[in-house]
This record gives C-alpha cells, sequence and structure tokens, in this order.
C-alpha cells in the first residue's frame, strides 16, 4: 500500500511539469526538459549467485534478494511506450544514470533504471569487486525485463537494454543466447543493446552465439579501467560469427565520460579494481580461470591492478547522446 501511495504521489507532483517534459531539449545537456509523467518505485526478487551457478545454469544453493528498478514514463497517457533498462556500474546508481534518465524522457522514452546494490547490503564494489559475481547483473536484467512485461505503459516490442562498466558488461553478455535461453523468463527480447564503456575481459564459453539483435558500444579512447581494446577484439569476433555490432570509440574520453557530476580532469579512482591486464576465460565446468596456467580467477591475482582513472567529457557525452538517440530511434522503428 505505502509503494502504492508513493507512486500516486510522484505521479500528482509530476503532473504540473507535463509541458516542460514535452518540450524538445535543446542540446541534450543544459536543458533536458527533464521531468518524467510519473514515476513508480519496483521491487521484484532476484537471486545472489556465484558466477559458476550463473554459468551452469543452477540456482540451487542461491540467496534470493529484493532488487528495485525506477521507472520513469515519459509521457502522460495510456500509451504504450518504448523503455530503455539503465544497468548502473561498480559505484551503483550514479550522476550518469540521472543523466540518461533525464535525457532520455526529454525525447518520450521511459527509463526503468535498476539498483542492484542496495537490497544486497552494497552501495559500492569499485575496490572490492569480489563482492558480487558480475553475473548477478546479468539476471537482474532479465528479472527486470519480467517487470516490464507485465507493465500497462511499456511497449514489449521496444524495450532496449543499456548498460556502464559492470553494468556495461552485463548488458553486452544479457544478448548471449545461452545465457537468455537459461535465464530470461520474460517473454521479451530486447530490441537491442547498448553497452557503454563495458568490462570485455571475460571470454564466455559460446560467447559470439548472441540473440538476433543489434548490439551497439560506446567507449572512451583514454579509458585505462575498461580499456576500449578489449572490446575491439571482441567486437571483430561478434562480426565474424555474424552479427550485428559496432564499436564507437571517443577518442580521449576518460572512464564514466557520460557523468555530468564526474570530474572535468582524468582524476585517479584510489583504489579502484580493474581487469585491464587480465586474459579471463570460461571452462567447460562454468568456473572462470586465468594466466597463463588456467587457475581459478579471483580478485587477487597479479593481474588484477588499481587506481585507474575517470573523468568527465562534455563533447563525447554529447556525441554518444546523439548516437544512442539514433540506434533507439532505428531498432524502436523496426518493432
Amino acid at each position: 500500500m505505502r509503494r502504492r501511495v508513493l507512486c500516486l504521489a510522484a505521479g500528482i507532483l509530476a503532473s504540473g511539469l507535463t509541458a516542460a517534459a514535452a518540450e524538445p531539449a535543446t542540446d541534450g545537456i543544459a536543458d533536458l526538459g527533464s521531468y518524467a509523467a510519473r514515476v513508480e518505485i519496483h521491487p521484484f526478487e532476484s537471486l545472489t549467485l556465484t558466477d559458476r551457478q550463473f554459468l551452469t545454469g543452477t540456482s540451487e544453493g542461491a540467496q534470493p534478494v529484493t532488487v528495485t528498478g525506477i521507472l520513469r514514463i515519459a509521457k502522460v497517457g495510456t500509451e504504450r511506450l518504448p523503455t530503455v533498462i539503465l544497468m548502473h556500474g561498480s559505484g551503483g546508481l550514479g550522476g550518469n544514470i540521472e543523466f540518461w534518465q533525464r535525457a532520455l524522457a526529454a525525447r518520450g522514452l521511459s527509463t526503468f533504471a535498476l539498483d542492484g546494490f542496495t537490497g544486497r547490503g552494497l552501495t559500492s564494489v569499485n575496490t572490492d569487486q569480489s563482492l558480487l559475481a558480475r553475473t548477478n547483473l546479468i539476471l537482474d536484467i532479465y528479472r527486470a525485463l519480467g517487470v516490464l512485461a507485465k507493465h500497462p505503459r511499456v511497449d514489449p516490442a521496444r524495450v532496449a537494454v543499456m548498460g556502464f562498466s559492470r553494468g556495461g558488461q552485463a548488458a553486452l553478455y544479457a544478448g548471449l543466447s545461452r545465457f537468455d535461453a537459461a535465464w530470461n523468463r520474460s517473454g521479451i527480447t530486447p530490441a537491442l543493446y547498448l553497452p557503454v564503456y563495458p568490462d570485455c575481459a571475460i571470454r564466455f564459453r559460446d560467447d559470439t552465439a548472441v540473440v538476433a539483435r543489434p548490439i551497439r558500444m560506446f567507449g572512451g579512447g583514454g579509458d585505462d579501467y575498461n580499456p576500449a581494446a578489449s572490446c575491439a577484439a571482441y567486437t571483430e569476433r561478434l562480426k565474424a560469427a555474424g552479427a550485428d555490432v559496432s564499436l564507437t570509440v571517443y577518442p580521449g574520453a576518460q572512464h564514466v565520460f557520460d557523468n555530468p557530476a564526474g570530474p572535468p580532469q582524468p582524476t585517479v579512482a584510489k583504489g579502484a579494481q580493474t581487469v585491464r591486464a587480465c586474459a579471463i576465460r570460461e571452462e567447460a565446468n562454468g568456473v572462470l580461470v586465468a594466466g597463463p596456467n588456467d587457475t581459478p580467477f579471483t580478485y587477487a591475482d597479479p593481474c588484477v591492478q588499481r587506481d585507474p582513472h575517470i573523468g568527465s567529457d562534455e563533447a563525447a557525452r554529447v556525441a554518444a547522446l546523439k548516437s544512442v538517440l539514433d540506434v533507439l530511434n532505428t531498432a524502436f522503428r523496426q518493432h
């Protein structure tokens, strides 16, 4: 009951701003015209798994968890709207998520921003990535699709998945046919996958077999957290397998270049872990291994480094927004 009251209050508060939300943004940054017509908070059930459990398709012994999504409905009315899932990175929900919520709302696109941390007792895993197995965020995306499939204001044929850093990795690999078949029970196949500066350091089994939907990756040329080079190599492997995939790299842009609240100059993310020097792959039994002896990977491995950089970049942010809007319009017109 409390949730319904909160959602109603949010809708009433936002209703007076409908005219502003309907006006087009001028530059996508300063004047976003970004107020949602309605905001709803949706708790939903997921699991906390080990990577091995996820990779072998078993949930025995997994811990049930309630995670949350913030659904911002872009327009008043009853029509079903295109909706973009937003999956955060290792620092949790931040300024970059808010930027995309507002920018997409200004163009009539609803968003469903997921919080995969709070329900698990986490706020950030930047300095200890072992606190949560990475594949959990993929499962959260699939469970979020189940929420959207039942919502009367969501067009299930026009749902896209967008993620950032660790969440970008989740958005990227949510498109693997094997994972989709094992875990996606929503009935929705996203129209588009949009990984932004994802970690492409893990080579999963059958990772060139993807669902028949476009993948559009975006990265920074100056990113030493999740270097774009590893994603470029994966992009080429996907293309060779016939996937509809592209990678756009913005010269000099740092990790989290799309965050307007980020530091304007490259700044050390003190203590943050990066696997940029690791070559991780999945064995047939669902174990992730690394190193010359293919030993089970842990974040204590010598390939794991610290203190990468982050930085905001307005030019890259504006360019990424334009590109994302273009590919969303193309993908949604086809469904």
